[in-house]
């Protein structure tokens, strides 16, 4: 079982709630992070996990390798407007994240949430220079109309993975209202941090729940990643299609059951190999993942060939 250990006693009156666990393109993470350096947060909670998270990684620096520290998993608070904010370092799968959730959940009803912001990635088939646009699911009708109110129109269809979605209807399941707000970045760099789609979500944020966020540090990070996104899109230009059509839902899961003949994965093995090498190759390596349908499994380690040296 999960506990909460308080670092500091609050007072809030009917506030809301902001949480952020990583995903794609770091987008609601980056959007908390950015809130607790900016906005006036101060920390007053943690969750201690009882059982120790899963590890599927080590650490590695100048070639010595360590475990990595315990994830953290932190709330704050600020007040005028009233604001919680949740920040979960790792996510967490299966019942251990379920039980994490409905920890948040039991803060939340503590404190008398009245509604909880979470975020996520809308990957799509743009460039980096398109504006990043918000778009909401919620987990109660009546919020749409609402979201609507603020210029943030409903998605359409489609799943969100991972605790930024699952928190919705968890909240469901305790009558709180919560409302994901996905911000579109390419398709092509959803491994790597994207401030720009973090910065529209603190946008929508601050029109939502009336307050400001000084976003020049944010900026001058949009900036300098629109420069590094700029070569990735050199390079991945002839690979993935980049269009100005409106926006399409976001594909759903690939589930991988298939065995593959040993000749496929070698070749496979051989086109990465021949890829890192030389990045012309690309182009049919991924035409053979198409092929057998993989580029899903494979994806991060694809787009990876494409972030080297940046």
């Amino acid at each position: 079982m999960e506990r909460v250990n308080v670092v500091k006693r609050i007072q809030v009156t009917n506030p809301v709630m902001i949480a952020g666990w990583p995903g794609m393109g770091n987008v609601a993470l980056g959007a908390v992070e950015y809130l607790i350096k900016k906005a006036g947060f101060e920390r007053f909670a943690d969750i201690e996990l009882i059982k120790p998270a899963i590890i599927d990684s080590v650490t590695v620096n100048h070639g010595m390798a360590s475990l990595p520290p315990p994830p953290k998993y932190s709330f704050y608070y600020r007040n005028k407007p009233d604001i919680i904010l949740f920040e979960g370092e790792t996510q967490l799968p299966g019942q251990d994240g379920i039980d994490l959730l409905n920890k948040v959940l039991d803060v939340a009803m503590s404190l008398k949430v009245s509604r909880i912001f979470t975020g996520a990635a809308f990957p799509l088939p743009t460039g980096h220079a398109e504006p990043s646009e918000v778009f909401a699911a919620v987990n109660r009708k009546e919020l749409k109309g609402l979201m609507k109110g603020y210029g943030v129109h409903p998605m359409e269809g489609g799943q969100i993975s991972g605790m930024n979605g699952l928190l919705l209807g968890y909240a469901a399941k305790r009558s709180i209202d919560a409302v994901c707000l996905l911000a579109t970045i390419p398709h092509y760099a959803i491994s790597i941090p994207n401030p720009k789609a973090s910065g529209a979500i603190i946008q929508t944020l601050e029109r939502v729940l009336n307050f400001d966020v000084n976003l020049a540090e944010l900026e001058s990070e949009i900036k300098e990643m629109d420069e590094k996104m700029s070569a990735i899109e050199e390079r991945v230009k002839d690979v993935f299609p980049i269009t100005d059509e409106k926006p399409e839902l976001p594909r759903k899961p690939i589930v991988f059951e298939k065995q593959l003949p040993p000749s496929v994965e070698e070749k496979i093995e051989i086109l990465f190999r021949e890829a890192r090498a030389d990045k012309t190759k690309a182009s049919t390596l991924k035409k053979e993942l198409d092929r057998w349908d993989l580029f899903a499994k494979y994806e991060d380690r694809f787009l990876d060939l494409f972030k080297e040296h940046l």
